[in-house]
């Protein structure tokens, strides 16, 4: 018992070693915001392996949709906005070391 949760200890050292996280941030990071990226994507129409170019271009060509000054509405660019920031948080999480 004592060299099984040696083994899961020095897993767990390995892992936030060569990922920086721990293994249950992994759990938490993904199933926590997995609602919130999905309604991201779909706000900007983006797949979901898009790179951080194919997010900010997507997130222009709506805004320049729904901006104030073209008929759109301002909480519609906040929404683009939030939707942007997400995706890129979330690109930002899955390429950190």
């Amino acid at each position: 018992m004592i060299k099984l949760l040696w083994l899961a200890v020095l897993a767990s050292l390995a892992c936030r070693m060569v990922t920086g996280r721990w293994p249950w941030q992994w759990l938490a990071l993904r199933s926590a915001d997995r609602p919130r990226i999905n309604q991201a994507r779909k706000v900007l129409g983006v797949p979901e392996g898009a790179s951080r170019q194919v997010i900010l271009d997507a997130h222009r060509r709506l805004v320049t949709t729904v901006h104030p000054d073209r008929g759109g509405t301002n909480e519609r660019v906040h929404e683009a906005n939030e939707a942007r920031d997400i995706l890129l948080v979330d690109l930002d999480s899955r390429s950190a070391p």
